[in-house]
């Protein structure tokens, strides 16, 4: 049996930059940042203090109050943007086969904010005093549960746990399961609310966080010589995936073509890529053979890029390796969590959007911050100003701790 095509048909986005997609658009083209300082917590005894938090999020607007108090953050903002991609994609789900319809909502961490303050009661009130929501507030695969039960979605439904690959694994797996048969439409993406004491401490333990924290807007600086960690970040984003032939038949607006999908481990080292990027460039390999086409039809990548030495330079050699070294000086690239920051396991959700959004408007959205080059990340970043381009095909990439390697090729829907 031939595989199905299966494309985006709607986008819902909860970030630092903004709750509603063309305002988040507009702010990624313009090269406006989302980090500032923290302002959830009192971070003044931190290495880091600044953060990509989501501000302006109202969740009276899609999840009632009495259910808002039972949903970590990342909960509500996964639900918020899968209602924001539903009502994009113009689908009424009372009018289709809920047994044919999935949901693959992926998390990295999961309810931290949940975590963080049952510890806190455990160690000043006991373990009498817990909550019995909070289990079902922590685990990540509990969105891809509200979401089903908010929709009446019957089909495929699980979460993937994979760091920072998490929402491209999502994203592939569902690819998959499209193409081979199994559901018609999934609800998939990512989701993430890790900006607490936790998750920045335990980040900043790490040394991976940038400590420009009189500089908040410049802390993200992918590929430039002077980068020294990523910005931690919190939002949702999600993207309808519907077989072609079914979007066609209901007149859905198509924003591209998901066509490829590649995943990798390096085997290498907990946290640390591998120095010559040889995972990751398979990754991409097989995500560009899987959509069936050729290394030298790639016109853009929105990289992983998080603003990390070793991240960086082993990306631009993966990128090199799997295109071609002529090829990779020719196309455009860019990291939108300059802007964004890094949303974690929720990142790849948020980068595929603005691929789907290069490919659908045909405008690119810068790396900002590029002041001082860096000799060996030297491919064209689209540095701080955004440009109009046709584009066909592109890349996103994810890397995550554990040597997870994950890459989708989408295409302009023809």
């Amino acid at each position: 049996m031939d595989r199905r095509r299966v494309v985006v048909t709607g986008i819902g986005i909860v970030t630092p930059l903004g709750c509603e997609l063309e305002t988040v658009w507009r702010r990624l083209l313009n090269g406006e940042s989302g980090i500032a300082r923290i302002q959830q917590f009192d971070a003044t005894e931190f290495t880091t203090q600044i953060a990509g938090e989501v501000i302006d999020f109202d969740p009276d607007a899609f999840i009632p109050k009495k259910e808002q108090r039972h949903m970590d953050p990342f909960s509500q903002y996964g639900i918020a943007a899968a209602k924001m991609a539903v009502a994009d994609s113009g689908l009424d789900f009372q009018k289709e086969d809920g047994d044919a319809i999935g949901v693959i909502v992926s998390s990295g961490i999961g309810g931290l904010h949940v975590m963080l303050k049952q510890s806190k009661i455990l160690m000043e009130k006991g373990p009498s005093r817990f909550s019995p929501f909070m289990i079902p507030q922590m685990i990540t695969n509990i969105v891809g549960g509200q979401i089903a039960i908010e929709f009446g979605l019957r089909g495929p439904n699980f979460c993937i746990t994979s760091a920072c690959a998490s929402a491209i694994h999502g994203l592939g797996e569902s690819l998959r399961m499209i193409q081979h048969g199994e559901a018609d439409i999934i609800v998939s993406g990512g989701s993430e609310g890790s900006v607490n004491e936790l998750g920045v401490g335990g980040f900043c333990a790490m040394r991976a966080l940038s400590k420009r924290n009189d500089d908040p807007q410049g802390a993200s600086r992918p590929f430039d010589a002077d980068r020294d960690g990523f910005v931690c970040s919190e939002g949702g984003g999600i993207l309808i995936l519907e077989e072609l032939e079914h979007a066609q038949k209901r007149g859905a607006k198509i924003y591209c073509e998901l066509a490829g999908y590649g995943r990798t481990c390096d085997a290498h080292h907990i946290t640390a890529p591998i120095h010559d990027g040889s995972g990751a460039a398979r990754a991409m390999t097989l995500a560009i053979e899987d959509a069936h086409i050729s290394p030298d039809q790639i016109d853009y990548i929105n990289a992983h890029g998080t603003s990390t030495k070793l991240n960086d330079r082993g990306e631009t050699l993966a990128i090199k390796t799997a295109l071609g070294e002529d090829h990779a000086h020719k196309i455009m690239i860019s990291s939108t969590k300059s802007m964004t920051g890094h949303l974690l396991g929720a990142a790849g959700a948020i980068e595929s959007v603005a691929c789907a959004m290069t490919l659908s408007r045909g405008e690119i959205p810068p790396t900002i911050n590029q002041e001082t080059p860096d000799p060996e990340c030297d491919l064209d970043y689209t540095p701080n100003t955004g440009r109009e381009a046709t584009i066909k095909t592109c890349l996103n990439n994810t890397l995550g701790f554990g040597g997870h390697n994950a890459s989708l090729c989408f295409k302009a829907y023809e």
